[in-house]
């Protein structure tokens, strides 16, 4: 059964919030670790921005790629 277009939206925002969520905390706990130790709350948000944008291109290219590929609908019999 295919998702519904409001499922489809739900999902990624949910998918959206969490990885930006666990991008921001991952931000915070391990920059640090490698010499990033002026990171700001505002500059963390940013970075997680730009990795959200960056993540948002990549999953929309490799769902058209699949989408565009003629994958031929079979059933295996017994």
């Amino acid at each position: 059964m295919a998702q519904t277009k409001l499922g489809s939206a739900v999902e990624v925002a949910l998918n959206l919030l969490v990885g930006y969520t666990i991008n921001f905390t991952a931000n915070i706990l391990i920059l640090p670790l490698f010499g990033f130790k002026s990171l700001t709350v505002v500059k963390n948000l940013e970075i997680g921005l730009v990795f959200t944008v960056i993540s948002i291109a990549r999953q929309y290219i490799i769902r058209r790629f699949f989408n565009g590929l003629k994958f031929q609908n079979t059933e295996v019999t017994k």
